[in-house]
């Protein structure tokens, strides 16, 4: 099963497929223990910023090998990629799928980048998730216009934000199911950290298949990490860092719950 296999079965099921970033070695064994142990499908995910961080071969490396070693059905998806460059990179890399953001851009040219790499990635036969309205970024405003429909996955703009909220959230579910009735493309969730559970689930009831999760992820690692640090004088971060997973992978399993697609109840 491919990637945009994965997301049309997702819509015949009513269900949806957990998109986890991953930024090291931790919590990439954050997810895939979680992963294992709720028996779900997991789909990876690199932005510009990781992928500089561990270089591209590498992160491409860390992600098929955990996959393989943990025993998971896994795919490998390009998180925001801001340019056609890192977008033909990622697909040279064996990415599964890719999502090009050029919703920063005024929208006829983000329309036709977008375009551009629908043909890129079409040799390759990958799925292609596009951000055509506005999902704010951290630490701007959620303001802006909706989303219109668009490529093989969409990432609508139904009022969530990418980091943590400044007040409650409140997703657009009437809007997302229009935009759910006006195409056949699947639907993203970006922004889903903070968002509660219930509200998740009623996006996938409307049509989200894809539920990104990125910075839930940081945050429980890193505050489990600062927590041990404090009350311990180990220099060995071997035995340090595994420490602050544990944490990461109760957060995940409670995750893969919310979207439906663990097999573990």
């Amino acid at each position: 099963m491919n990637v945009k296999e994965l997301l049309k079965k997702c819509q015949r099921d009513r269900t949806a497929v957990l998109a986890t970033n991953f930024y090291n070695f931790e919590t990439l064994t954050a997810v895939m223990q979680a992963a294992q142990r709720m028996q779900a499908p997991v789909l990876l995910q690199l932005t510009r910023s990781s992928i500089n961080y561990m270089g591209l071969e590498q992160a491409v490396g860390m992600g098929r090998r955990a996959i393989a070693d943990y025993g998971v059905e896994g795919w490998i998806h390009l998180d925001h990629g801001g340019s056609v460059e890192l977008v033909e990179r990622c697909l040279d890399a064996g990415f599964d799928s890719v999502m090009i953001d050029a919703s920063e851009r005024p929208f006829d040219e983000n329309v036709s980048t977008t375009r551009r790499v629908v043909e890129l990635a079409r040799p390759y036969g990958v799925n292609v998730e596009a951000e055509l309205g506005y999902v704010a970024k951290l630490g701007q405003a959620q303001g802006g216009g909706f989303t219109t429909p668009g490529v093989d996955a969409l990432a609508v703009a139904i009022g969530s934000a990418h980091g943590f909220y400044k007040q409650a959230p409140r997703l657009d579910i009437e809007r997302l199911a229009q935009i759910h009735a006006a195409t056949d493309a699947a639907l993203v969730l970006h922004g889903s950290s903070g968002i509660p559970h219930d509200m998740v689930r009623e996006a996938i009831a409307n049509g989200i298949v894809k539920v990104n999760l990125a910075t839930e992820i940081k945050d429980n690692f890193m505050r489990a990490l600062k927590g041990v640090l404090l009350e311990s004088e180990e220099i060995d971060l071997r035995k340090v860092f595994p420490k602050a997973v544990a944490p990461v992978v109760e957060l995940l399993c409670e995750k893969y719950r919310m979207v439906g697609s663990s097999k573990v109840k």
